[in-house]
């Protein structure tokens, strides 16, 4: 991590229709950061990811991505530099495409849809399916894969893109016990391997990785506080972002969350 700032948002405003959804907030990430996100649904967590892939509209404030202003000269660019994951969704199995070619639509973000993959563009794609262990199943349709390989598969197809940031959005919800873990460990290997500036998004503090550098608390369209994850995942300050009372305790070597 340097202290490059590659994301920073400055009195942010973002609406919905008659809905607010970001509430004049500010936040700075350096290259390198590794930033969970946390607080309860309809925070504006999800907001705050798409303001920073370039599909956000801005009501007031301003937004700079990799030096970028966000524009709508500057969207495009912006999201070639952008891998983003959301959480799994239920894909018919009779839908006809592999997980090769899944992963492959994450490398037409750089090409644009009219041209042809290269053999260049096509060894990207075999490598992301292999870093994220896939191999054995390139040929699968993607509809045929559990909810955990799916997740593996969305990974590899951000991957594809040669992103400098990485963009994270609930990517264990609905995923068991031991598919989450496979999940977040991978997500701290490729952070931590491919030298990206990750955002981890989550309801779920129990699925917060332990890698993370920072960890803002969002509450109603908010940032409501930030810090070293010691800092600020207290039951004190839990307890009040979630308006529930949150015990904190320590299991097998690592912290978990009650409510």
């Amino acid at each position: 991590m340097n202290d490059e700032v590659v994301v920073e948002i400055e009195d942010a405003v973002v609406s919905y229709r008659e809905d607010v959804a970001l509430r004049g907030i500010s936040l700075r990430v350096r290259r390198g950061e590794f930033v969970g996100i946390i607080g309860p649904n309809g925070a504006g967590k999800t907001t705050l990811l798409t303001l920073i892939n370039g599909l956000g509209k801005l009501l007031q404030g301003r937004v700079r991505v990799l030096g970028y202003p966000l524009s709508r000269d500057n969207a495009r660019w912006i999201r070639t530099r952008v891998g983003y994951v959301a959480q799994v969704q239920n894909i018919d199995p009779r839908m006809p495409i592999n997980v090769r070619e899944v992963v492959m639509i994450g490398r037409y973000g750089r090409l644009g849809l009219l041209r042809r993959p290269s053999k260049a563009d096509w060894a990207i794609v075999e490598r992301m399916i292999e870093l994220v262990g896939m191999s054995h199943l390139a040929d699968r349709p993607i509809g045929h894969l559990s909810g955990g390989e799916q997740q593996r598969v969305a990974i590899a197809r951000a991957l594809a893109q040669e992103p400098d940031i990485f963009l994270l959005d609930e990517p264990t919800a609905n995923l068991d016990w031991r598919a989450q873990r496979e999940i977040l460990e991978l997500v701290k290997r490729i952070h931590t391997t491919r030298e990206l500036t990750t955002l981890f998004v989550t309801h779920d503090l129990n699925t917060l990785p332990r890698a993370c550098d920072r960890v803002v608390l969002m509450k109603d369209g908010l940032i409501r506080g930030e810090g070293r994850p010691e800092e600020v995942l207290r039951e004190d300050v839990l307890s009040e972002l979630y308006d529930t009372p949150i015990r904190i305790i320590e299991h097998d070597g690592r912290r978990v969350v009650l409510s």
